[in-house]
């Protein structure tokens, strides 16, 4: 027998991983980081999680050495050496190897922006985006110039700061 999601759609052979499934849809998170309060619906889940606080990687790639926090991360990290693109968007046809990757993407077509600043309301259609313009309003300047000291909100702002110290300037 098959169970079906009523919310997504997405189907399950087994019972009890078709009630796991629906707790992330009621939003039901019984389980706390007692480091950061961060709540999951799975133990599993709480348990991938404190490896963030631990940097414990126990996950390691057989062809390159890299390590990983959670195996999905590490069965993503695959497709890099393999090349392998198993995620297409069925508006475009473009091809991706994570399928967080396709989501993302699909709000370019959709225009979507889920992320939104809770100082000014400006919308994102990515968390990390969202999460360099609130160095907007914080006046946060994390990113430093080894040559001269000098501060930017933001990496890319820093390397391009790194060009005024060259010495063969175009």
């Amino acid at each position: 027998m098959a169970y079906s999601c009523e919310v997504c759609g997405k189907t399950f052979t087994s019972k009890s991983n078709f009630v796991t499934h629906e707790k992330i849809h009621r939003n039901e998170r019984k389980y706390v980081c007692v480091i950061c309060n961060k709540a999951f619906s799975q133990t599993i889940t709480l348990t991938d999680h404190y490896r963030v606080h631990t940097k414990e990687k126990p996950y390691s790639c057989d062809v390159c050495g890299k390590a990983f926090s959670q195996k999905k991360t590490l069965t993503d990290h695959y497709r890099v050496h393999t090349k392998e693109k198993p995620y297409s968007c069925d508006i475009c046809g473009k091809v991706f190897s994570r399928k967080s990757i396709l989501t993302v993407h699909y709000r370019t077509h959709t225009k979507e922006k889920p992320h939104s600043c809770e100082v000014c309301g400006k919308a994102y259609s990515q968390k990390s985006i969202l999460n360099r313009h609130y160095l907007m309003h914080t006046k946060e300047k994390p990113h430093s110039c080894e040559v001269c000291g000098k501060a930017f909100s933001q990496k890319s702002h820093l390397n391009l700061h790194y060009l005024t110290h060259t010495k063969d300037k175009c």
